[in-house]
C-alpha cells in the first residue's frame, strides 16, 4: 500500500489505513488519564462510542452475508464473540496500538499499555476515527480482516475476565444480566471459602468457589459462559 507524503506510522501501516486527518488518530489513542494530566478535555471516549456502533453494524453485516445458513440466535452469539473485549484487545496488540497510547503516568506505571480493557476501548476509538476520516467503506476494510481472523482463531475464554464476557454475551443475546448470589461461606476467617451461584433469567447458570467472593464469582461466570456458548 502506498501512503502519501507524511510518513505513515506503524499503526497506520499495520491497520492498512493512512489518515488524512492525523489528529483523529491522535485522539483515538488519547486516554482520559493523559488528558486529565494535560488539562485537556479531549480523549478517545466519544470516538469509542462511535466505533462501537460502527463495529457492531459491520460485524452483523459480515456475519449475515457469510453465514446465510445460521439462525438469528447463532448470529447473535457469534457477533458477541467477534466484537468482544478479548478479540479487540488481541487485534490492538497485533497492530501495535499499545506502544502509541497516550496515557497518564500512573496508568502507564500500572501496565496500562497492556490492559485488555484499555486496548479494546482504544481499538474501538480507532475504528470510529477511520469512519470519520474516510467513511464506511474504509472502516469496513480495516474491520473485516479482524473479523476473519477472530472467526478462524477464536479468542480463548479468559477466566480472569469471565464476568465481563458473560455480561457482554447476555446483552448481545437480549438476556437478563447475570445475578450472583452468595450461598455459603465455610471455614475460619483466615481461610474462608465462599460459594457463589450465577443466575440468568431465573435459571441457575453456574457455580463457583474461592477464597474471596470475587474469585468465586469469576468461577461461576466461567461455568455459566461455557454453558451459554454450548447451548446457543
Amino acid at each position: 500500500m502506498i501512503f502519501g507524503r507524511r510518513p505513515a506510522t506503524d499503526v497506520e501501516k499495520n491497520l492498512g489505513h493512512r489518515f488524512k486527518r492525523a489528529d483523529l488518530l491522535e485522539l483515538a489513542v488519547t486516554h482520559r488519564s493523559w488528558a486529565n494530566e494535560q488539562g485537556s478535555p479531549e480523549h478517545y471516549e466519544r470516538l469509542e462510542f462511535l466505533g462501537d456502533a460502527v463495529l457492531g453494524m459491520i460485524a452483523a453485516e459480515w456475519l449475515y452475508q457469510t453465514h446465510p445458513e445460521l439462525p438469528e440466535g447463532e448470529l447473535s452469539k457469534r457477533k458477541a464473540q467477534l466484537v468482544s473485549r478479548p478479540t479487540l484487545a488481541r487485534h490492538a496488540e497485533t497492530i501495535g496500538l499499545g506502544a502509541t497510547l497516550r496515557i497518564g503516568i500512573g496508568e502507564d506505571r500500572s501496565g496500562g499499555r497492556t490492559k485488555a480493557s484499555l486496548l479494546a476501548d482504544s481499538m474501538e476509538a480507532v475504528f470510529g476515527a477511520v469512519y470519520l476520516d474516510a467513511g464506511l467503506e474504509a472502516v469496513r476494510a480495516v474491520i473485516v480482516p479482524m473479523l476473519v481472523d477472530a472467526a478462524v482463531e477464536p479468542v480463548q475464554l479468559l477466566a480472569a475476565d469471565a464476568k465481563t464476557q458473560l455480561q457482554e454475551m447476555t446483552q448481545a443475546l437480549g438476556r437478563d444480566l447475570p445475578e450472583y448470589r452468595l450461598t455459603g461461606a465455610a471455614g475460619p476467617d483466615h481461610n474462608k471459602v465462599f460459594s457463589i451461584e450465577c443466575w440468568i433469567a431465573g435459571e441457575l447458570a453456574g457455580r463457583g468457589e474461592g477464597p474471596s467472593k470475587k474469585m468465586a464469582e469469576q468461577k461461576a461466570a466461567t461455568e455459566a459462559l461455557a454453558g451459554l456458548l454450548a447451548r446457543e
